[in-house]
Protein backbone atom coordinates (compact mmCIF):
# COMPACT_ATOMS: atom_id res chain seq x y z
CA UNK A 1 0.00 0.00 0.00
CA UNK A 2 2.69 2.36 0.99
CA UNK A 3 5.93 2.97 -0.96
CA UNK A 4 9.05 2.31 1.05
CA UNK A 5 10.01 6.07 1.42
CA UNK A 6 6.46 6.97 2.90
CA UNK A 7 7.52 4.56 5.85
CA UNK A 8 10.92 5.77 5.92
CA UNK A 9 10.00 9.10 6.38
CA UNK A 10 6.94 8.82 9.01
CA UNK A 11 8.31 5.93 11.43
CA UNK A 12 11.66 8.15 12.45
CA UNK A 13 9.06 11.44 12.79
CA UNK A 14 6.46 8.77 14.54
CA UNK A 15 8.93 8.01 16.95
CA UNK A 16 10.21 11.25 17.78
CA UNK A 17 7.06 12.20 18.51
CA UNK A 18 5.71 9.43 20.85
CA UNK A 19 8.79 9.66 23.04
CA UNK A 20 8.45 13.25 23.75
CA UNK A 21 7.08 13.59 27.51
CA UNK A 22 3.63 14.15 27.81
CA UNK A 23 0.23 13.30 29.62
CA UNK A 24 0.29 9.76 28.57
CA UNK A 25 3.91 9.01 29.29
CA UNK A 26 3.46 10.78 32.69
CA UNK A 27 0.29 8.59 33.17
CA UNK A 28 2.01 5.52 32.07
CA UNK A 29 5.28 5.98 34.30
CA UNK A 30 3.17 6.64 37.39
CA UNK A 31 0.28 3.86 36.95
CA UNK A 32 3.76 1.30 36.27
CA UNK A 33 5.74 2.24 39.56
CA UNK A 34 2.75 3.20 41.78
CA UNK A 35 0.79 -0.54 40.59
CA UNK A 36 3.22 -2.91 38.93
CA UNK A 37 3.41 -3.56 35.59
CA UNK A 38 0.25 -5.02 34.37
CA UNK A 39 -1.32 -1.51 35.08
CA UNK A 40 1.38 0.39 33.78
CA UNK A 41 1.45 -1.87 30.16
CA UNK A 42 -2.52 -1.37 30.69
CA UNK A 43 -2.04 2.26 30.73
CA UNK A 44 -0.11 2.21 27.44
CA UNK A 45 -2.59 0.21 25.78
CA UNK A 46 -5.39 2.52 27.02
CA UNK A 47 -3.45 5.60 25.50
CA UNK A 48 -2.54 3.92 22.26
CA UNK A 49 -6.62 3.16 21.96
CA UNK A 50 -7.16 6.15 22.03
CA UNK A 51 -5.02 7.02 19.36
CA UNK A 52 -6.81 4.56 17.03
CA UNK A 53 -10.23 6.78 18.44
CA UNK A 54 -8.50 10.18 16.78
CA UNK A 55 -7.70 8.22 13.85
CA UNK A 56 -10.77 6.43 13.61
CA UNK A 57 -12.52 10.25 13.97
CA UNK A 58 -10.36 11.71 11.78
CA UNK A 59 -10.96 9.70 8.92
CA UNK A 60 -14.97 10.55 9.49
CA UNK A 61 -14.39 14.02 9.99
CA UNK A 62 -14.90 14.39 14.06
CA UNK A 63 -11.07 16.28 14.19
CA UNK A 64 -12.33 18.35 11.19
CA UNK A 65 -15.44 19.55 13.41
CA UNK A 66 -13.21 19.86 16.59
CA UNK A 67 -10.96 22.23 13.65
CA UNK A 68 -13.85 24.49 12.77
CA UNK A 69 -16.12 24.38 15.91
CA UNK A 70 -14.81 26.64 18.27
CA UNK A 71 -18.30 25.53 20.81
CA UNK A 72 -16.85 21.70 20.17
CA UNK A 73 -13.32 22.46 20.44
CA UNK A 74 -13.64 24.08 23.75
CA UNK A 75 -15.95 21.62 25.49
CA UNK A 76 -13.90 19.03 24.72
CA UNK A 77 -10.69 21.14 25.34
CA UNK A 78 -12.12 21.79 29.08
CA UNK A 79 -13.36 18.02 29.87
CA UNK A 80 -9.91 16.65 28.92
CA UNK A 81 -8.22 19.50 31.19
CA UNK A 82 -10.69 18.91 34.14
CA UNK A 83 -9.83 15.39 34.40
CA UNK A 84 -6.31 15.53 33.84
CA UNK A 85 -6.32 18.14 36.87
CA UNK A 86 -8.89 15.81 38.94
CA UNK A 87 -6.14 12.64 37.61
CA UNK A 88 -3.32 15.15 39.22
CA UNK A 89 -5.13 15.92 42.31
CA UNK A 90 -6.00 12.56 43.32
CA UNK A 91 -2.77 12.11 42.70
CA UNK A 92 -1.70 14.48 44.72
CA UNK A 93 -3.87 13.22 47.76
CA UNK A 94 -3.70 9.68 47.72
CA UNK A 95 -1.05 8.76 50.88
CA UNK A 96 -1.34 4.76 48.65
CA UNK A 97 0.47 5.85 45.52
CA UNK A 98 3.48 4.30 44.78
CA UNK A 99 2.85 2.01 47.59
CA UNK A 100 4.45 -1.51 47.16
CA UNK A 101 2.07 -3.50 48.89
CA UNK A 102 -1.00 -5.20 46.88
CA UNK A 103 -3.41 -4.34 49.52
CA UNK A 104 -2.78 -0.65 49.01
CA UNK A 105 -2.94 -0.74 45.28
CA UNK A 106 -4.98 2.28 44.09
CA UNK A 107 -5.65 1.64 40.26
CA UNK A 108 -6.53 -1.93 39.11
CA UNK A 109 -5.49 -2.48 35.46
CA UNK A 110 -9.06 -2.06 34.33
CA UNK A 111 -8.93 1.46 35.99
CA UNK A 112 -5.45 1.85 34.68
CA UNK A 113 -6.62 1.40 31.08
CA UNK A 114 -10.18 3.78 31.39
CA UNK A 115 -8.06 6.09 33.02
CA UNK A 116 -5.17 6.80 30.05
CA UNK A 117 -7.93 6.23 27.35
CA UNK A 118 -10.03 8.77 28.91
CA UNK A 119 -6.81 11.16 28.86
CA UNK A 120 -6.07 10.63 25.14
CA UNK A 121 -9.71 10.95 23.60
CA UNK A 122 -10.48 13.90 25.70
CA UNK A 123 -7.71 16.29 24.60
CA UNK A 124 -8.53 18.17 21.23
CA UNK A 125 -5.22 19.00 20.50
CA UNK A 126 -4.15 14.88 19.75
CA UNK A 127 -7.26 14.87 17.51
CA UNK A 128 -6.14 17.84 15.22
CA UNK A 129 -2.76 16.32 15.44
CA UNK A 130 -3.73 13.54 13.88
CA UNK A 131 -5.80 15.13 11.59
CA UNK A 132 -2.99 17.59 10.78
CA UNK A 133 0.08 14.93 10.48
CA UNK A 134 -1.60 11.96 9.50
CA UNK A 135 -2.45 13.47 5.70
CA UNK A 136 1.29 14.26 5.12
CA UNK A 137 2.18 11.21 4.36
CA UNK A 138 -0.73 10.41 2.11
CA UNK A 139 -0.32 8.94 -1.68
CA UNK A 140 -2.97 10.85 -4.03
CA UNK A 141 -2.80 7.18 -6.08
CA UNK A 142 -4.41 5.32 -3.40
CA UNK A 143 -7.36 5.21 -1.33
CA UNK A 144 -7.18 8.50 1.33
CA UNK A 145 -9.13 7.04 4.03
CA UNK A 146 -7.73 3.72 4.09
CA UNK A 147 -4.29 5.58 4.19
CA UNK A 148 -5.14 7.66 7.18
CA UNK A 149 -6.06 4.90 9.38
CA UNK A 150 -3.65 2.34 8.37
CA UNK A 151 -0.91 4.84 9.59
CA UNK A 152 -2.55 5.80 12.10
CA UNK A 153 -2.59 2.32 13.60
CA UNK A 154 0.88 1.84 13.09
CA UNK A 155 1.47 5.31 15.10
CA UNK A 156 -0.69 3.56 18.03
CA UNK A 157 1.30 0.42 17.73
CA UNK A 158 4.97 2.38 17.76
CA UNK A 159 3.51 4.41 21.26
CA UNK A 160 2.52 1.38 22.52
CA UNK A 161 5.67 -0.64 22.36
CA UNK A 162 7.33 2.98 23.37
CA UNK A 163 4.85 3.02 26.54
CA UNK A 164 5.01 -0.51 27.11
CA UNK A 165 8.34 -0.79 27.84
CA UNK A 166 8.58 2.75 29.56
CA UNK A 167 5.94 0.29 31.90
CA UNK A 168 7.62 -2.79 32.23
CA UNK A 169 11.33 -0.83 33.05
CA UNK A 170 9.46 1.53 35.13
CA UNK A 171 7.67 -1.33 37.29
CA UNK A 172 10.92 -3.73 37.44
CA UNK A 173 12.51 -0.54 39.62
CA UNK A 174 9.61 -0.01 41.60
CA UNK A 175 11.20 -1.44 44.83
CA UNK A 176 14.11 0.79 44.63
CA UNK A 177 12.02 3.40 43.78
CA UNK A 178 9.50 3.74 46.37
CA UNK A 179 11.66 2.07 49.12
CA UNK A 180 12.28 5.53 51.01
CA UNK A 181 9.29 7.31 51.91
CA UNK A 182 11.11 10.67 50.91
CA UNK A 183 11.45 9.39 47.61
CA UNK A 184 7.59 8.08 47.10
CA UNK A 185 6.50 11.75 48.65
CA UNK A 186 8.96 13.85 45.85
CA UNK A 187 7.46 11.41 42.94
CA UNK A 188 3.61 12.16 43.90
CA UNK A 189 4.39 15.62 43.85
CA UNK A 190 5.95 15.56 40.30
CA UNK A 191 3.83 13.46 38.80
CA UNK A 192 0.70 15.18 40.28
CA UNK A 193 1.95 18.25 39.62
CA UNK A 194 3.17 17.59 36.12
CA UNK A 195 -0.23 16.13 35.57
CA UNK A 196 -2.09 19.24 36.98
CA UNK A 197 0.18 21.13 34.62
CA UNK A 198 -0.72 19.50 31.41
CA UNK A 199 -4.39 19.98 32.18
CA UNK A 200 -3.52 23.97 33.05
CA UNK A 201 -1.87 23.90 29.60
CA UNK A 202 -4.83 22.18 27.95
CA UNK A 203 -7.16 24.70 29.25
CA UNK A 204 -5.41 27.59 28.11
CA UNK A 205 -4.36 26.42 24.45
CA UNK A 206 -6.34 27.98 21.85
CA UNK A 207 -8.12 26.72 19.17
CA UNK A 208 -6.09 26.70 15.96
CA UNK A 209 -6.98 28.79 13.08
Amino acid sequence: MFDLSVLIAFIPAAVMLIISPGPDSIYTLTRSISDGRTAGVMAALGSSSGSIVHTTAAVVGLSALLQQSALAFTVVKFAGAAYLVYTGVQTLRSSEEFEISPETDSYTPTQSYRSALLINVLNPKVALFFLAFLPQFIQTEANAPVQIFTLGILFAGLGFVYQALLAIFSASARRVITEKELVKTVLRAVSGSVLVGFGVKLALERRPT
